[in-house]
């Protein structure tokens, strides 16, 4: 059965294309055959970082979102990796609800996940609230907490919404900071989390022995949880 993953979480800034490019690196890693599709056309993240494995999609043009599910149709044994630029969850909800996305997939054996990126914020909540009013429980939800964006998730947790999201059997997984200069220095470097870990400085752009290892910590604790999750 074939998974569409859709990163989202609407606002900017939130930590939406790290935890794409933590997913490729994952199906990658653990040799899951996948194909990953960028909706910023200006500032594509799984464009620049793995751009082995993905192509452009335009998130207002419905004949480019429907290559989306053309391809999970065709490449059934690929996962499929969607990584949504800010502003775009209007369009592609208008795409999904006018050409009956969700009834398409099913009839497909297809399924959804909507991955909800979120930082410390009220908005993030406010957007997750709005994800789980209009989709309910006809989509596969993973709300993922991401620390490299604040660690003190009070306002989530006092707002209902994680109540709201476990009722609809949402999953929870926690990305964990990385230390500022070292995910500075990778994203200068437009290196993958492949290169991060292995590369040395001495091979230019590279990392020190100890900002390589904190690399290696911290995706193993994310790898951790994706083996939870069964993506």
């Amino acid at each position: 059965m074939a998974n569409i993953h859709f990163i989202g979480g609407e606002k900017g800034g939130v930590g939406k294309s790290v935890v794409a490019r933590v997913l490729a690196q994952y199906f990658i890693d653990h040799e899951q055959p996948f194909l990953g599709f960028d909706t910023d056309r200006s500032h594509g993240s799984l464009l620049r970082f793995y751009s082995d494995y993905a192509s452009p999609v335009v998130a207002d043009k419905y004949e480019s979102l429907d290559l989306i599910v053309e391809t999970a149709c065709e490449q059934p044994e690929k996962r499929i990796l969607v990584d949504l630029a800010a502003q775009t969850h209007e369009s592609l909800v208008k795409w999904m609800e006018e050409s009956g996305v969700l009834e398409a997939t099913g009839e497909a054996g297809l399924t959804l996940t909507y991955w909800h990126v979120m930082d410390t914020g009220r908005d993030s909540v406010d957007l997750l609230k709005k994800v789980l009013d209009r989709f309910g429980s006809r989509l596969n939800y993973v709300i993922v907490l991401n620390q490299l964006r604040g660690e003190n998730f009070d306002i989530l947790e006092k707002s209902g919404e994680k109540e709201h999201a476990l009722s609809l059997n949402a999953r929870f997984l926690t990305l964990r900071r990385l230390h500022e200069t070292v995910i500075n220095k990778i994203d200068a470097g437009s290196t993958s989390f492949w290169a991060a870990k292995n590369r040395t400085s001495k091979e230019g752009a590279g990392l020190g022995i100890l900002e390589r290892q904190r690399v290696k910590v911290w995706l193993n604790h994310a790898y951790e949880q994706l083996d939870a999750l069964h993506v």
